[in-house]
């Protein structure tokens, strides 16, 4: 029998491989942790399509809903720096190839108060947003939750290792290394398309829910065993 000296490489993917033997004792983990706050700004994607005609047409109905979108926009209290445009554009109507017809897009992104979300929305399709994108949940400053996360997580990790530590029977020594990844919450809520070109009669708006902002932190890190 062959005997092979007692030595283990230990590694997660992405992470340095550590020689682990008799010399080089070390504790290895891993550790995640989030944290999930109330929303402070709605992002909402809003847009309208113009129904299929020539292109001098297409632009001047695409032009009037434009201009009446974001009137609506500023006269519900929505500032001018809150408006920003994402895209517009004038194209053939692929679905119609033969009849050489147009249509219009245009969208923009609109940051309000989330409890105004549903509010700016139904002012939105009310006057001609009849294909809308998605809401977007997030916080003002969002390194300041990132960094709440990451300190959350640290720890976490910490504790975890103490633990890991007296249930062996060892002290836990120096940090050798870490690294960390951060990943964002819950993604953009997808919302109403494709309406009907005209405006839409409603008796109230729709029934939004805010969805918390959650950052969550994972951690690895090795330490020493003394």
């Amino acid at each position: 029998m062959v005997a092979f000296p007692a030595v283990i490489a230990a590694q997660e993917l992405g992470q340095p491989q550590l020689k682990i033997d008799t010399t080089n004792r070390t504790l290895t983990l891993s550790a995640s942790d989030n944290v999930s706050v109330e929303p402070e700004v709605a992002v909402l994607h809003l847009g309208f399509e113009t129904a299929p005609s020539d292109a001098k047409s297409a632009y001047a109905e695409g032009s009037r809903v434009s201009n009446a979108i974001r009137g609506a926009l500023k006269e519900a209290g929505v500032a001018d720096d809150a408006i920003r445009s994402e895209s517009q554009f004038l194209e053939p109507d692929y679905t119609l190839p033969k009849q050489h017809k147009f249509k219009l897009q245009q969208q923009w992104s609109v940051r309000v108060e989330p409890a105004r979300a549903a509010e700016i929305l139904d002012v939105a399709v009310s006057n001609g947003a009849n294909n809308t994108g998605a809401i977007e949940w997030t916080v003002k400053d969002e390194k300041a939750l990132e960094a709440q996360a990451l300190e959350k997580t640290a720890g976490r990790a910490r504790e975890n290792a103490a633990t890991l530590a007296r249930g062996m029977g060892v002290k836990l020594g120096a940090l050798l290394y870490v690294s960390n990844q951060l990943a964002g919450g819950v993604a953009p809520v997808p919302m109403m398309r494709a309406f009907a070109n005209k405006a839409v009669d409603a008796s109230a708006p729709l029934a939004i829910a805010p969805q918390k902002v959650t950052r969550t932190a994972s951690v690895y890190a090795v330490f020493a065993i003394e």
